[in-house]
């Protein structure tokens, strides 16, 4: 291969490497400003999903007053920590009064979650902050959304939107996935191997 072809291939490389690398650090960021919400069924079962969709809308609703003074991530933490009692008994009564007496854990974690879509925002893979749900044994599929800022409520609903906590490329990442889909992939690999470091030296 000629100078001037090697030269052209190594920049080729360069460049795509580098396209990656900042887009990678957007996810990163994106990763680092919000607070996740995650909820696991008992089991797969109708009426196991359905009492998680239900302990899902008694949270949101608990969550929903507590947060309202929430002005970054570092405070929507504080507040469910100082919270998680509450939630916990929340998601306990709502349990009892659908007729099943399954145990619930509540805890604020930092987790690894895929690439997800939720209605017209894709979050990208990583390691995020979140309140995590356990109804019963907790082998049931999940339920997620960003907790913080609230899109979990709709947009209709929102009091502060993730333009109020993402700069404009962050915002531009979580709201055109679909430009962004063979890079979200890569991502993920990346993040996937990257936890797979992280659980292994714990």
């Amino acid at each position: 291969m000629k100078t001037i072809e090697k030269a052209i291939v190594l920049g080729l490389i360069l460049s795509i490497l580098f396209s990656i690398t900042s887009f990678e650090g957007r996810c990163e960021n994106i990763s680092e400003k919000v607070l996740r919400l995650h909820i696991l069924a008992n089991s797969d079962s109708e009426n196991d999903q359905k009492l998680k969709l239900n302990v899902r809308d008694k949270i949101l609703g608990c969550s929903k007053d507590y947060l309202s003074t929430a002005q970054n991530k570092d405070d929507a933490k504080i507040l469910s920590s100082n919270y998680l009692n509450s939630i916990k008994e929340v998601a306990e009564k709502e349990v009892k009064n659908e007729g099943y007496d399954y145990p619930i854990k509540v805890e604020l974690c930092n987790m690894y979650f895929n690439t997800r879509e939720y209605d017209n925002i894709t979050m990208p893979a990583g390691r995020y902050d979140a309140l995590r749900v356990l109804i019963g044994e907790g082998k049931g599929h999940n339920w997620w959304c960003v907790m913080f800022p609230p899109i979990c409520l709709g947009a209709a609903k929102e009091e502060k939107k993730l333009d109020s906590v993402l700069n404009k490329n962050e915002l531009d990442v979580v709201e055109n996935g679909q430009e962004y889909e063979i890079k979200f992939k890569i991502v993920e690999l990346f993040e996937t191997f990257r936890d797979w470091i992280y659980s292994f030296w714990g």
